[in-house]
């Protein structure tokens, strides 16, 4: 469509700061444009009013404003019209608000301070969305192409080449300027942030959700390390961003990254894990500077995140430690225990095992912890084979890889897998040591629920279990609690409960669960519930019996 033909666009606009309103009302060619100011609020319930009147279609709205904040008018001008464009208006430190006007609808968002072309291109944006009735994937994909533009693309692409590969420095600086990248090849360092239990958190959340939260996290990184020195941040994988810096100094990096972690936790109330590497002189030695950042990253392992590790403060000999308390002899006591269903010995044994670990120094790599844990978890499973079928141990061993962390794990995650797996192979040790007379009384109780029809006697149970009435009834009460007659009785009046609420007669659940007599069933009936059969099925169902069973009842 020519775009003299177009229908002029109505535009709204409001903020409680006049001179942004006109600013942002009179300064652009908005005819120029195809877009028609069709009027300004200094506050929200004027706004709401404006809308109202005019119907606009789109919104230029300040998130934080008098008498009615931005959130409670998005809800409120997409109940009117959802198909109106809503603009959110940002200060920094309103992540959070704007995060929740993005969920309930609102189109997109400008960061203040802005200039008048963001506002424009926004707004173009939002008009080329309202005419072609874009749906909410097209949104995202807007807000992806204007995130994510070539320049930004290209800087990250060649910037991942630098931390892994060795470069020269005069094509470097080269480079740099022809992709506007503003940053001194020296002094240099490196520090790599992870999102903390990111696949956990973030892994039913909406694509389009933890888009935006992975901006902002950038844009926060970006912002703090830029009131220091000269910086890059790019995001290197899902859950890790990557940070080049100028910076001369270790403590000056640990000081900049620890400011990252608080603006991150203070305006998202997501927690990240930083490792600082060390600080280099020359562009070659970036990549040796990004891996030792990502081996401090690591050691959150310990930590469960939420802080800040240097490479220069933790210790570097954590492959040659050796674990006193984990040895041959140790290991063979666990597994004895184990075999023998000790569960007792065996936890006393983990946490010996483990405590030792944490009390390691230098600390053990995280990896060696994880390779332990693992082959700690599948000695356990191999134990099982020599006492238990195959394919039982094979139901341990797939719940036991179901249970490994995904993604990054931790210390206190693979302590708490190992010291579960072991307490359910002891459960079933355990469970195998019930006696052969208690096991046949769990035989009598399946038959007792599996022919309530029949005569169930003590002689005819204990005939069936090939034991004596006698000794039948003491280890039945014994085992169970709770003497055989009371048992049966307890049974039949369940499934008589059962019954009267699908809706049997009351002579029907006698006969069919060995009364001979419908009234010596109702006065057992009665006796166990307080209730007669129908005054039970009336209480349970609010449905009155037939008159045939309302008689019955009574005779």
């Amino acid at each position: 469509m020519d775009k003299n033909s177009q229908p002029m666009i109505k535009l709204c606009v409001i903020d409680d700061i006049r001179s942004v309103v006109n600013m942002i009302s009179s300064v652009p060619p908005w005819h120029e444009h195809g877009i028609e100011v069709a009027g300004t609020a200094l506050d929200g319930e004027a706004g709401i009013r404006l809308i109202k009147e005019q119907r606009p279609n789109i919104v230029l709205t300040d998130i934080r404003m008098p008498k009615l904040d931005g959130l409670a008018m998005t809800k409120e001008i997409l109940e009117l019209d959802p198909e109106t464009k809503i603009i959110i208006l940002s200060a920094y430190t309103d992540f959070s608000y704007t995060q929740q006007a993005i969920r309930l609808g609102a189109f997109d968002f400008v960061k203040k301070p802005f200039s008048i072309e963001e506002i424009m291109g926004t707004v173009l944006k939002a008009k080329e969305a309202y005419l072609a009735g874009k749906d909410e994937k097209a949104m995202v994909r807007g807000l992806e192409n204007e995130r994510i533009q070539s320049l930004p693309m290209l800087q990250q692409e060649y910037m991942s080449l630098l931390i892994y590969h060795p470069a020269n420095e005069a094509k470097v600086v080269e480079q740099w300027q022809q992709l506007e990248i503003n940053l001194e090849t020296r002094p240099l360092n490196v520090f790599v942030v992870e999102v903390d239990q990111f696949m956990n958190k973030y892994k039913s959340r909406p694509a389009r959700e933890i888009e935006l939260m992975r901006f902002s996290l950038r844009n926060i990184l970006k912002e703090t390390v830029s009131s220091y020195t000269k910086s890059i941040v790019f995001r290197e994988s899902a859950n890790r961003f990557v940070c080049i810096m100028n910076c001369a100094d270790n403590k000056s990096a640990e000081h900049i990254s620890e400011a990252c972690r608080k603006n991150i936790q203070q305006f998202t109330h997501s927690t990240i894990s930083i490792g600082v590497g060390p600080c280099v002189d020359n562009i070659a030695d970036l990549p040796d500077s990004y891996q030792k950042a990502v081996e401090a990253v690591s050691y959150h392992f310990y930590t469960d995140g939420n802080g800040v590790s240097s490479y220069t403060r933790i210790s570097h000999a954590g492959s040659a430690v050796i674990f006193p308390a984990y040895n041959p002899e140790t290991e063979g006591e666990f597994l004895f225990a184990l075999r023998s269903g000790n569960k007792g010995k065996c936890q006393l044994i983990l946490e010996k095992i483990f405590n030792g670990m944490l009390q390691s120094d230098p600390l053990p790599e995280p990896q060696r912890i994880e390779d332990l844990c693992y082959e700690l978890s599948a000695k356990i499973c191999r134990s099982m084979l020599g006492l238990f079928p195959q394919n039982r141990v094979q139901q341990l061993e797939s719940r036991w890889l179901g249970s490994r962390p995904k993604g990054s794990s931790s210390f206190n995650k693979l302590r708490e897998m190992v010291q579960g797996l072991c307490d359910e192979a002891c459960s079933w040790i355990g469970q195998e040591r019930i006696d052969e007379s208690t096991r046949l009384i769990y035989e009598a109780r399946d038959y007792i629920s599996a022919n309530l029809n029949v005569n169930l006697s003590l002689e005819h149970c204990a005939k069936q279990s090939n034991l004596s009435p006698g000794y039948f009834s003491n280890l039945f009460k014994k085992v169970l609690g709770i003497s055989f007659q009371q048992y049966v009785t307890h049974q039949r009046m369940e499934r008589a409960k059962t019954m009267l609420i699908e809706g049997f007669q009351v002579q029907e659940i006698a006969q069919d669960l060995g009364y001979e007599h419908r009234r010596y069933f109702s006065d057992v009936f009665k006796k166990h519930t307080n209730m007669t059969p129908s005054e039970f099925k009336i209480y349970s169902t609010g449905k009155a019996d037939t008159p045939l069973d309302l008689k019955q009842d009574k005779v």
